[in-house]
């Protein structure tokens, strides 16, 4: 049991990144939990088998997970991995939020190859054994994966201070309906992803463009609803944002930042997705 908790933030990391889905990574580690539990002989560590363990169950569930997603209700989003102050509990790669999505179309196996090998640094060799494929293939599928997230891979350094300043900016002008202030904030082709999920309050299309999204944030302001409290900036899947109260609604809010613009913006309100937040991360 030691060994295995030895390895768990590890593997919740992987299924989280196989998943989009903290619950469902638990799931996972769970069910690995009790097949390495009934095939342990005390020669193959942990470190060893678990990983390999770990990719198979997150295939299964990924098939049965597309399907959920296509009658899924407004935008699809990942649980929000917020990060930690603790730099042992930070997530030690540059998967964002707009990369995640990017590999949502990806085929199972291409997923698991790409994270595999380019994200876990797994060697072929054991990413073959892991999904049961020749090295070969194994090289076609991740080259394949590689090429097409390219575009979502992150390219557009922002410091730290410049973040926080934009994220803080984002956050007043949104929540005043200041449109002119979040006309000089947004790129011109912005994208607004807001996943409810049918439980609360969202918008059930991804909203393209800056007129459309001037539009939306200024009737958000004269519906009256209560002001938007601020909780904390945090680092949201690598990506600038904040945790906040919109409309008596926890929420999480990720900005993409490119060139000195926002050029994605995602929102996660569904409740399911932010049950594990912390009280005292939230607080």
């Amino acid at each position: 049991m030691a060994d295995f908790q030895n390895e768990r933030k590890r593997l919740v990391r992987l299924g989280y990144r196989m998943l989009g889905s903290f619950s469902e990574a638990e799931d996972v580690l769970q069910d690995a939990w009790l097949r390495w539990e009934q095939v342990d002989d005390g020669i193959d560590s942990p470190a060893a088998s678990l990983p390999r363990i770990v990719p198979r169950l997150c295939l299964d569930r990924l098939k049965s997970a597309r399907s959920r997603r296509e009658t899924y209700i407004g935008p699809w989003l990942p649980d929000p991995l917020v990060g930690s102050v603790d730099p042992e509990e930070a997530i030690a790669d540059d998967i964002t939020v707009t990369l995640m999505l990017a590999m949502e179309r990806l085929s199972p196996l291409e997923r698991a190859a790409f994270l595999l090998h380019d994200v876990f640094e797994m060697a072929l060799s054991d990413v073959a054994v892991t999904l049961s494929r020749e090295p070969a293939a194994v090289r076609q599928l991740a080259s394949r994966a590689r090429r097409h997230v390219q575009d979502a891979r992150p390219r557009f350094s922002v410091g730290a201070a410049e973040a926080d300043r934009i994220t803080q900016a984002f956050f007043v002008a949104a929540r005043d309906g200041d449109t002119s202030s979040l006309a000089s904030l947004l790129a011109h082709e912005v994208e607004i992803h807001s996943d409810g999920g049918g439980k609360v309050l969202a918008f059930r299309n991804v909203i393209h463009g800056v007129d459309r999204a001037l539009r939306l944030f200024a009737g958000l302001r004269r519906k009256n609803a209560p002001t938007a409290q601020l909780l904390r900036t945090a680092q949201i899947d690598g990506l600038p944002g904040y945790i906040s109260i919109d409309r008596g609604i926890v929420q999480t809010t990720a900005l993409d930042i490119r060139g000195g613009k926002i050029a994605s913006i995602y929102i996660v309100r569904n409740p399911d997705k932010l049950r594990h937040l912390a009280s005292d991360m939230i607080g």
